[in-house]
């Protein structure tokens, strides 16, 4: 197994992360529920949107780093 390979397991497990953490976020508009302010009655439904959002940035920066590392053919072959 060479060094472009595990690069490559990593960089399309991320992608694959990448599309089910998009999958889980809620969508920002909240409809009707954030009109009254109901939207932030649950605060810890608020901790698991910030933990989601910090997972999701991580993966884009790994896939995105990856992806340059990838296509401009720094790795041995």
């Amino acid at each position: 197994m060479t060094v472009t390979n595990i690069v490559q397991g990593i960089w399309a497990f991320s992608a694959l992360g990448l599309i089910v953490l998009v999958l889980l976020h809620s969508p920002k508009g909240d409809g009707v529920a954030a009109i009254g302010g109901q939207a932030q009655l649950f605060s810890s439904t608020k901790s698991a949107e910030t933990t989601l959002n910090r997972v999701t940035w991580t993966l884009t920066v790994i896939f995105l780093g990856l992806t340059i590392v990838l296509s401009a053919g720094w790795l041995p072959k």
